[in-house]
């Protein structure tokens, strides 16, 4: 009994083990390198200039919008550009609280229509309409987020 129980912890710490050192570390790192890229060819002040009127909706500055377009992708990788946001001083703790729930509730999109959807034989023409649902979902929370955190 006891040596089962060993063997299973052992086995579950190898499997996180390899999910964070092999899904979960590259997509943060990937997080810190595109914002990085995106400070020094100087996009990242231009996409904060462009999505300000949209953000400011919700409280945030415009380059919040960075952590919601790569919450679509990943929302590991969102969870990444926020930090380095924060700890540019970019987007501050009110701003995390604020972005939180739409990261998660519109996190990883494309990678659950691959690995979820596809393989569930959802049809094809619901697809827009599931990630719109997600959207809305992730814009609303974000609007009552605000008006708790201010």
């Amino acid at each position: 009994m006891n040596a089962t129980i060993n063997s299973s912890f052992l086995d579950g710490m190898n499997k996180g083990w390899n999910i964070g050192t092999k899904v979960l570390l590259p997509n943060i790192i990937m997080a810190f390198v595109l914002i990085e890229i995106l400070k020094q060819t100087g996009l990242l002040s231009l996409i904060g200039e462009v999505a300000s009127p949209v953000m400011t909706i919700f409280g945030l500055p415009g380059e919040a919008i960075t952590v919601l377009l790569t919450s679509w992708l990943t929302a590991v990788g969102a969870v990444g550009v926020a930090a380095n946001l924060f700890l540019e001083n970019t987007i501050t703790n009110t701003h995390l609280q604020i972005l939180t729930p739409g990261l998660f509730l519109m996190g990883g999109q494309l990678q659950y229509m691959g690995r979820i959807l596809s393989v569930a034989g959802v049809n094809t023409s619901h697809y827009k309409m599931l990630f719109i649902i997600s959207i809305v979902n992730a814009c609303l929370a974000m609007l009552t987020m605000k008006y708790f955190v201010v």
